[in-house]
């Protein structure tokens, strides 16, 4: 068997089973969501808001977990194992799902094979494996343009005719600010601290709620308020395609919006959050948990 090892440094989760069963047994949420965004920090400081979605997911066969930290242009990326590892044990790659999407994919977008060290997969991977044990995985990776929602699509088409019961866990973090990342528009301390909450994590969260693909990447881009927008444009357009497929099948009437809603809020915070009662860091970053559902 082809295993991926774990790659990231200890620090991002935890190394042993039993401290991840001890941070993860009293957060669960109902579990009926087709898809669900999570951020994919260190857990120390993201863990909580991340198991939310995560946690969220229905009862599927395989779960597709969409990364990024991929701009324009770029390939998207698969990984091409048999098997994940994590402290909880191994996770089946989904190879005859992986086959039908890359191949579709390919016809409209060069592809490779994700060989980076990366964690907008990797840190929800354990999360994955704890709350849905008996679930396989599709790891990708998608860049932050418009074929990303046209990818989440070919996604949902493709478990249709593998007849698989999926869901999508889309991956990433919003405003990076402050001297670590070369952006600090509004100075530092709590005036900084509040605008990103409150206007630029704002305006991508509004964004997303409201499901429009070109204003996410517009707000991405423009906004810097989050790092992998391609993962965010995957797992709404796989929402789009699967709420299409149950109107043509009659399953739903047509005009009655997503299968199960619009992605909502479910969690929010930054890194700060993680120093309560000590002033504002000079970085910070902001997290947040969408859930599609009701």
């Amino acid at each position: 068997m082809n295993l991926r090892k774990m790659s990231l440094p200890e620090g991002w989760y935890p190394a042993e089973s039993g401290e991840i069963v001890r941070f993860l047994r009293d957060k669960a949420a109902p579990r009926n969501a087709p898809a669900a965004i999570a951020p994919h920090a260190g857990w120390f400081f993201s863990g909580a808001i991340a198991a939310a979605a995560v946690s969220s997911l229905g009862k599927a066969e395989t779960i597709a977990v969409i990364g990024g930290h991929l701009s324009r242009g770029a390939s998207p990326l698969f990984a091409r194992e048999d098997a994940v590892e994590t402290p909880l044990g191994k996770i089946m790659i989904d190879g005859e799902l992986r086959e039908l999407v890359e191949g579709e994919v390919a016809k409209c977008s060069g592809t490779a094979e994700d060989l980076d060290a990366d964690n907008t997969v990797e840190a929800l991977l354990p999360m994955v494996r704890y709350f849905h044990p008996e679930a396989r995985i599709l790891w990708l990776r998608l860049p932050a343009e418009e074929f990303s929602f046209e990818a989440g699509k070919i996604l949902a088409r493709a478990a249709l005719r593998a007849g698989r019961t999926v869901a999508v866990l889309g991956s990433t973090d919003l405003t990076h600010y402050g001297r670590n990342y070369g952006f600090s528009p509004r100075g530092s301390g709590e005036s900084a601290l509040s605008w990103v909450r409150n206007v630029n994590d704002r305006a991508f969260i509004d964004a997303v709620e409201r499901g429009d693909p070109r204003e996410i990447l517009d707000r991405a881009e423009r906004d810097r308020s989050a790092c992998s927008a391609g993962a965010v444009l995957g797992a709404l357009g796989y929402v789009a395609e699967i709420t299409a497929e149950e109107t043509s099948a009659g399953k739903r009437p047509s005009g009655t919006g997503a299968p199960a809603g619009r992605a909502r809020l479910a969690a929010y915070g930054t890194s700060a959050d993680a120093f309560p009662g000590r002033s504002v860091p000079g970085s910070f970053v902001g997290y947040g948990a969408f859930v599609f559902g009701g």
